[in-house]
């Protein structure tokens, strides 16, 4: 029979206690559509882990991009009176940062995220990410930390799920695919771009993803089309496209909720 020493113990323990235990209600990020904050019972939750990924192959810049609005959503006060100035950390990989790129900074500051508020930090392997990860989430001045992960394993989330809710902060996995592997995150997006409303003047539109909600441990699941208003850094519902719509009006079924 094999012993077990008590400071050899505690680890294990607190990793079967991030499955067991229920979360700790933290901070509710809405998203202002009412029909995804109604499935995320009042919206995304922070002191939480999400896992984010391209719901299709060259869909990465749109996942990543729905990543950059949820760290900005997350820096927002949580009352009027607050004068919080929490920050954002990005962790990127060098393997992740030859494949993908890097952050563009005035891209950054059209989305609303200035770079006085932003911590990129560059690691040379997977698992360097993970423990910055882990070690960013403890820290209290952080509304946000997202990761580029190729994967991350069941112990490995179960460990960056007790850092989230120690701080308070959003944890945001975001993956170069996604698969079905298990882990402790609280929601799980696959995400594309989409067709947004487009500009009276001829220029581009707004930011806008198809959401796939394909994991909720706080209600249902389900599939949505949002927009980013580079001016208030909010989301709002885009308009069904063409193909979408004309289905609508035939009243064909649509897994696209408003």
């Amino acid at each position: 029979m094999s012993v077990t020493t008590v400071p050899e113990a505690l680890p294990a323990l607190g990793l079967a206690i991030a499955d067991l235990a229920p979360p700790d209600e933290g901070r509710l990020m809405r998203f202002g559509v009412a029909s995804l904050d109604q499935a995320l019972a009042g919206g995304l939750l922070c002191g939480a882990l999400h896992e984010i990924g391209p719901a299709a192959p060259l869909q990465g810049g749109a996942a990543a991009g729905f990543a950059l609005a949820l760290a900005v959503l997350a820096l927002r006060p949580s009352s009027p009176s607050s004068t919080s100035r929490r920050g954002v950390v990005w962790i990127q990989p060098d393997f992740t940062a030859l494949d993908a790129g890097i952050l563009y900074g005035p891209g950054l500051a059209l989305m609303g995220l200035p770079m006085e508020r932003l911590v990129i930090l560059r690691v040379p392997r997977p698992r360097d990410a993970l423990w910055a990860m882990e070690e960013a989430l403890k820290c209290r001045a952080v509304a946000a930390v997202a990761a580029e992960l190729g994967e991350a394993d069941l112990t490995a989330t179960r460990r960056l799920t007790l850092a989230a809710r120690e701080g308070g902060g959003l944890g945001l996995i975001l993956h170069q695919s996604m698969d079905a592997s298990p882990s402790t995150a609280m929601t799980r997006w696959e995400v594309a771009s989409a067709c947004g409303e487009r500009d009276p003047f001829g220029g581009l539109g707004p930011t806008s993803f198809a959401l796939s909600l394909v994991k909720n441990r706080r209600g249902r699941t389900g599939a949505w089309r949002m927009s980013w208003d580079h001016h208030e850094h909010a989301f709002f519902p885009a308009p069904l496209s063409l193909p979408v719509a004309a289905a609508a009006r035939d009243g064909s079924p649509s897994r696209l909720s408003a």
